[in-house]
């Protein structure tokens, strides 16, 4: 099974098991730069890491401090190995493209109907620099 995606962000093609999840999420104070960890204790996968992980936002919560959080978690090595996001978030992506302006090597992050995230759980998933999305499992 595999689909094609919008590229929003140019970068490495990422594979890992997806993590999709169930409610928008603020990387502000919703994910611990350091770990990779989902911190924010109301939201439903509490506890979850991105690390390494495709990552499937149905959307997020906007704080202007978004993009300073994913440079972090890419400079850290614990940045999703790629996003998927529902609706383009300007600032969260400017992270990746500040990161990736420092040298640093930046996931890809693409553009995909929520209604399209279903077939990719609990599936080990490949982004490929070009958007194309598939299952490797």
């Amino acid at each position: 099974m595999s689909t094609h995606a919008e590229i929003l962000v140019a970068g490495k093609a990422g594979e890992g098991p997806a993590l999709i999840l169930s409610a928008p999420i603020s990387f502000w104070g919703g994910v611990d730069a350091k770990s990779g960890r989902i911190a924010d204790v109301r939201h439903p996968e509490c506890g979850q890491c991105i690390s390494g992980k495709v990552l499937f936002l149905p959307g997020t919560i906007g704080s202007s401090s978004a993009s300073a959080v994913l440079m972090e978690l890419v400079h850290a090595g614990h940045a999703p190995a790629a996003l998927v996001l529902h609706e383009p978030d300007a600032i969260l992506l400017l992270g990746l493209i500040v990161a990736r302006e420092m040298g640093w090597q930046t996931p890809v992050a693409v553009k995909l109907p929520r209604d399209e995230f279903g077939p990719f759980k609990d599936r080990q998933v490949r982004v490929d620099a070009d958007g194309e999305i598939s299952v490797s499992d």
